[in-house]
């Protein structure tokens, strides 16, 4: 991966000695710049004062739990959160994205496989372009170059991954957007999330969205995938 100017920075937050070991290797290996932290204390003043580009953020940790931090972390840092767990259970992953993870990654895992995860993340572009106004009902409010939502006047507190959906969606109003074209617009090419994590965070948008009032602006094309309408019908 071709590095621009300081290497990118990756925090690992992970209470296992051998584990932040092996990952640390991988991801310097690469020509990261890597700091490992052991708790969820730790891991929040790491990433005020380092402001890392990735965070690498195991669920099961002593002190705030990962859940805790990321939710804690989406409130001051803009970094990429990949979450790294040892639990199989579904919720924990669906929890893990509803408080601004970009993706999971279940234990035991490949060396190989996280960096490609972490490298995705890096091709990824962090700003979409500017483009005209989103339309809307009147009320919806989209600033692209200032990556701010608004409805009725109100700030909608979004995180990355959900303003760059509903960014993507405006761009074309009434189009329908299949899965596979929302990863390549928002995630790149190279990115390894699956139709479940689509799911996920376009829900946790739409939930936002609806808790507003400006809800049934993002339908669901059955079998299809997501379309952005007006306030005003389909």
């Amino acid at each position: 991966m071709a590095l621009v100017n300081a290497p990118a920075k990756v925090l690992v937050v992970e209470d296992n000695p051998d584990i932040a070991q092996l990952i640390g290797l991988a991801l310097s290996s690469a020509g990261l710049e890597v700091r490992a932290v052991d708790d969820g204390d730790r891991a929040l003043a790491a990433a005020l004062d380092w402001t890392p580009d990735v965070v690498l953020l195991d669920l099961g940790l002593p002190g705030p739990d990962g859940i805790e931090v990321c939710r804690r972390l989406r409130q001051f840092s803009n970094a990429y959160v990949l979450m790294l767990t040892a639990r199989g259970e579904e919720v924990d992953k669906v929890i893990g994205l509803s408080v601004g993870a970009d993706d999971y990654l279940t234990k035991p895992f490949s060396p190989r496989e996280l960096l490609a995860r972490v490298q995705a993340m890096l091709r990824r572009p962090r700003d979409l372009a500017p483009a005209r106004p989103a339309p809307g009902s009147g009320a919806l409010e989209i600033d692209r170059e200032a990556r701010e939502v608004r409805v009725a006047g109100e700030p909608v507190p979004l995180t990355k991954i959900e303003f760059d959906l509903l960014a993507a969606l405006t761009e074309n109003a009434r189009q329908v957007h299949t899965r596979d074209q929302l990863r390549e617009r928002v995630w790149g090419g190279s990115w390894l999330a699956d139709d479940h994590a689509v799911d996920v965070h376009m829900s946790n948008l739409r939930r936002k969205l609806g808790a507003t009032g400006e809800d049934g602006v993002i339908t669901t094309v059955r079998g299809v995938g997501y379309r952005f309408v007006r306030g005003d019908g389909p």
